[in-house]
């Protein structure tokens, strides 16, 4: 059975366009602005990043000067200068003070925007200025440490170093000291 070609009618021809309409348009902005105006309040800004990044820096620091010292037989010297927002780290060879030849040490520990708030060591008290020194001898830090950092919106982090073990921990937020 053959098959009869068919002809183009076109009174019966409909046209169809692809596209959305307005109403499809408008539902899905306003699905995209909900769930903008629900994730970006919860995202992180940079400077809660920095700050957080330039803490645990700081604590891993900490850690491996601690490690370093003991495992090597060689004191290190911290120096948190609290005027300058500086932290170097120096090698003490024969009493003197020398650059450590490892690199980890010479990366540049706070981002921009994070300062050293204070520091509180249990012999000194708080220092919110001037250099406060932490020694690592051949046993490991030699005291318990506080440090407080604070991000560009006030925001802080709260590194704390206990002798006898090594342990170094990072909290979020201004922690005091529990005598």
């Amino acid at each position: 059975m053959l098959k009869k070609p068919r002809t183009l009618n076109l009174e019966h021809r409909t046209t169809f366009q692809a596209g959305f309409t307005l109403i499809e348009m408008v539902v899905v902005l306003v699905v995209i602005s909900l769930v903008a105006l629900l994730v970006f309040p919860r995202l992180p800004s940079t400077d809660a990043v920095n700050l957080r990044t330039s803490a645990r820096s700081l604590g891993a620091v900490i850690r491996y000067l601690g490690d370093r010292s003991v495992t090597t037989k060689t004191p290190y010297r911290m120096t948190l200068d609290l005027t300058d927002n500086a932290i170097t780290v120096k090698k003490i060879v024969n009493g003197e003070e020398t650059a450590p030849d490892d690199p980890f040490f010479a990366r540049k520990l706070l981002a921009e925007g994070v300062t050293i708030e204070d520091v509180e060591i249990p012999r000194l008290g708080k220092l919110g200025e001037g250099a406060v020194t932490v020694n690592f001898g051949v046993a490991g830090l030699g005291e318990f440490i506080m440090i407080h950092l604070k991000g560009a919106k006030d925001h802080h982090f709260t590194v704390t170093a206990i002798p006898d073990g090594g342990r170094v921990e990072v909290l979020e937020g201004y922690q005091e000291m529990k005598l």
